[in-house]
């Protein structure tokens, strides 16, 4: 579902200060709000919060960054977390699971406001010298190939003639706990019907995508709860960690602006099948959540929307919320790493599934993938 742009209303001009200093007496009272977000975010949102602090506004309002799983994080709203009063996951996908569980337990509509702070597909990362050798195999690259490739009994043997690189190991996040995991199934889905939009439950559980699924997972060599330690861990370990994962395209950009890593530069691909990951920014409507509260968040927003904070965030490899900032550019990340297969245009984005499809695709993974 798409992001809805809106204004936000009555919200007192400024910034948002990360650590703002225990007013004096006499002084204005300092409004604290929890801001629930995606690791992939991390570095920007940090750097942005450090920003906050050097402010006016950063004297009157404290921003608390709680980096959780975007999953995780909407069952945290629903089981009335009171820390958080702004829910910030990598996308708008898990949005209607979270609208439908908030309904079965209380009144009302848990989000007051919501807007895009910035978009970034979904990727696949290699090694380079891995990605060239599987090409020359194999020109598709893709999860359906993947699939061939980790089950392939001699491994790079078979794949590239390369026996001592071992078994083809790839990763993703959990699907249950991440984003990005589900993002993985949801692309895995599109990517086995060869379409792009009308993913339904029945075809999730025809007996051939079951068994597909599970045969896919049994072949998965790890996850992780998140997707930038998922990244870290691949940049850390180097080729006997991981070959491949599918990612977000800001965190492969961030690991390019440090330069090449101790084992190699990295490759990009772009999916055919693919979804966008909006970063949505939603000031919360729960009993908890005050007007102090909702003001101070539409603040700290109107600061990260501003043309200074959004161009920051495309140097660190999102895709900027603001229209006034353009992409394109000498000193855009899209065009310094374009050698890394970075693209400005990527291909047709598929249809948001419904929540009825998303919640069976996680069903079916706990119940018949097996991952190591």
């Amino acid at each position: 579902s798409k992001i809805r742009e809106q204004r936000i209303e009555g919200a007192a001009d400024g910034v948002v200060g990360a650590a703002a200093p225990t007013p004096s007496s006499g002084a204005a009272a300092v409004t604290e709000i929890g801001v629930a977000y995606g690791t992939e975010k991390r570095a920007w949102l940090e750097w942005a919060a450090k920003e906050f602090a050097a402010t006016d506004a950063g004297g009157r309002i404290r921003v608390n960054l709680i980096p959780m799983g975007s999953v995780e994080s909407a069952r945290a709203i629903v089981d009335g977390d009171q820390r958080l009063h702004v829910w910030s996951p990598a996308s708008s996908l898990y949005r209607q699971v979270l609208l439908r569980d908030w309904s079965a337990r209380y009144r009302g509509h848990p989000i007051l406001k919501e807007e895009a702070l910035a978009l970034t597909p979904m990727v696949l990362v290699m090694w380079k010298d891995r990605y060239e050798a599987f090409v020359a195999r194999s020109p598709e690259v893709s999860l359906r190939t993947f699939y061939f490739a980790m089950r392939a009994k001699s491994g790079w043997g078979r794949i590239a003639g390369k026996p001592e690189w071992g078994v083809f190991k790839f990763g993703h996040t959990h699907p249950d706990q991440s984003n990005s995991g589900l993002m993985t199934l949801i692309i895995l889905a599109y990517n086995a019907s060869r379409k792009k939009a009308g993913l339904t439950v029945s075809e999730l559980n025809a007996p051939a995508f079951r068994e597909y699924l599970a045969a896919f997972e049994r072949g998965v060599t790890g996850l992780s709860n998140s997707t930038g330690n998922l990244m870290q861990e691949m940049t850390i370990k180097g080729p006997s960690g991981f070959d491949a994962l599918m990612v977000y395209e800001n965190l492969a950009i961030d690991y390019f602006r440090s330069g090449d890593t101790k084992w190699g530069p990295l490759q990009v691909i772009y999916p055919a099948e693919n979804l966008w990951n909006e970063n949505p920014y939603c000031i919360l409507n729960t009993p908890w959540t005050t007007k102090e509260h909702q003001e101070a968040a539409a603040t700290f927003l109107r600061f990260l929307l501003s043309e200074p904070i959004q161009t920051k965030a495309l140097d660190y490899g999102f895709r900027p919320g603001n229209a006034a900032v353009p992409v394109k550019g000498p000193d855009s990340p899209f065009a310094r790493f374009a050698e890394y297969g970075l693209k400005v245009e990527v291909p047709e984005m598929c249809e948001v599934p419904s929540a009825e499809v998303v919640e069976s695709l996680q069903q079916l993974w706990l119940q018949h993938a097996v991952p190591r």
